[in-house]
């Protein structure tokens, strides 16, 4: 997950984040410079803090359904979804990012993904945030000491190979689960379903 693109698969295909806070912010700022203006207890300052309410509800309503409509899709089209833990409460803390990560809302995606999987029968795997997918080669595993965010393609100096940070990091995340899967019992076939050891087909 991320910021310039919302979600990064394995497949390589990057998902813009359609930054729906950053689209609403002129109308937003004008609604409140309105309601700051307003006397307080006055009629007109109520009616102006309702605007800023039903404007800050569009954008809400606006992610919560676009949202809803990617995890559909890639719970519907995948046997199994893996996704990165991110610690966003110590992201938070950035305050040139915090605005931004808000607006992503990647808990509000992960909890979508996780519960319609479940509906489904399927798996969601979550790895811990500790896990250097970025800077660990999905080829070699060689792993990089430091990766700054600002890197977004490096070469391994092992192997040589060329990489994508967020494809690269996306790859081993899908990796790593896929290991946790099967240490729960499910191996993944050569098509890419789930099969429960010694019996038929997971429901998956």
């Amino acid at each position: 997950m991320g910021l310039s693109h919302l979600a990064i698969d394995s497949n390589g295909r990057k998902i813009e984040n359609p930054r729906f806070l950053k689209r609403a912010q002129q109308n937003l700022k004008r609604k409140q410079k309105a309601l700051s203006r307003c006397q307080k207890g006055s009629a007109n300052r109520a009616k102006a803090r309702l605007l800023v309410a039903k404007a800050h509800e569009r954008v809400a309503n606006a992610r919560h359904d676009f949202q809803h409509k990617l995890s559909r899709q890639i719970v519907d089209d995948n046997q199994a979804v893996i996704v990165e833990t991110l610690k966003v409460k110590n992201m938070m803390k950035n305050a040139r990012l915090a605005k931004h990560i808000g607006d992503a809302s990647w808990y509000a995606l992960t909890t979508k993904l996780d519960y319609k999987a479940k509906e489904q029968g399927k798996h969601l795997v979550k790895i811990a945030p500790w896990f250097a997918s970025s800077k660990t080669c999905h080829v070699c595993q060689h792993k990089r000491d430091a990766m700054p965010l600002n890197v977004r393609s490096w070469e391994c100096p092992a192997c040589h190979t060329q990489h994508d940070r967020d494809i690269n990091a996306a790859l081993n995340i899908k990796h790593q689960g896929i290991v946790k899967l099967k240490a729960e019992g499910l191996s993944v076939s050569a098509h890419g379903g789930l099969r429960k050891s010694g019996t038929s087909p997971a429901a998956a």
